[in-house]
């Protein structure tokens, strides 16, 4: 059965969402299934993906409504490699409707259960906020993938989200667990980045992703083209580091042989 994993920051500008199209496009070239599901209103995922968010038909703010079925959202992406159900302006209608709607923390999880089957991995770009949208992909979800900057404001916005990721375990998702933390838009000259760096190491052990994403030119530029990086300079730090964060996660999911097993 797939994974889902919700990446989330309720920080802007911290590469949640150039996390997630390039962790997607990393997990297909390793000839895994994987969909995309992008929640955020402002759809840089489903732009990043080459897709055109004013021209859509079905999105994921169908999907949440229950007016579609997922799969009638979905969109088969044969240049990047991983399916997308995508998102426009139209989600914040959703989210003000999910307030007074039943069962609206389970819109998603209800929603996507059946594909769980059909995908390795199901990541789900979560807005840049805590709201009714980023707590259906926690309630959905079995991990969050937390991508942050090593600056001193991200550490007290992390503080905030591991209190929500708590309150969604202790209420309505128990199995929920922390994926990783990344660092993104890591800079090893800056003095604060390595101090952050430490304290995460510090806080979190071995929650905190080895792989470091850094600040690379060509990683910013790839959006613009519609490509996720690994597509447009497959050579590029970017790429490379993205590739590396996602054999580092395939190696966190493999399963470990019980002992008598391996000696067989």
């Amino acid at each position: 059965m797939g994974r889902v994993i919700a990446v989330a920051n309720q920080k802007g500008g911290v590469g949640k969402t150039t996390t997630t199209v390039n962790l997607a496009a990393s997990l297909a070239a390793t000839k895994r299934r994987v969909l995309m599901l992008d929640l955020d209103p402002q759809g840089n995922a489903t732009m990043g993906s080459g897709v055109d968010k004013h021209d859509l038909a079905i999105t994921s703010c169908e999907v949440m409504l229950a007016q579609n079925r997922p799969e009638e959202a979905i969109l088969r992406l044969e240049s990047p490699g991983y399916d997308l159900i995508p998102a426009n302006a139209d989600l914040t209608v959703a989210e003000v409707q999910l307030m007074n709607a039943l069962r609206r923390e389970y819109r998603l999880r209800d929603a996507i259960k059946d594909l769980r089957e059909r995908y390795d991995y199901i990541l789900i770009d979560c807005p840049p906020s805590l709201n009714m949208l980023t707590v259906n992909a926690l309630v959905a979800a079995d991990g969050v993938l937390i991508p942050m900057q090593c600056e001193y404001y991200a550490l007290e916005g992390l503080s905030a989200l591991m209190g929500t990721i708590d309150a969604i375990r202790e209420s309505v998702n128990p199995d929920l667990r922390v994926e990783g933390l990344l660092r993104t838009m890591y800079d090893p000259r800056n003095n604060l980045a390595t101090q952050v760096s430490e304290q995460l190491f510090a806080h979190f052990g071995d929650q905190v992703y080895r792989t470091i994403i850094p600040r690379n030119v060509r990683l910013a530029e790839a959006p613009s083209h519609g490509l996720p990086v690994l597509l447009y300079d497959k050579a590029s730090r970017g790429a490379l580091a993205y590739l590396a964060l996602a054999g580092e996660m395939l190696r966190r999911d493999r399963p470990v042989a019980p002992p008598q097993a391996a000696a067989t």
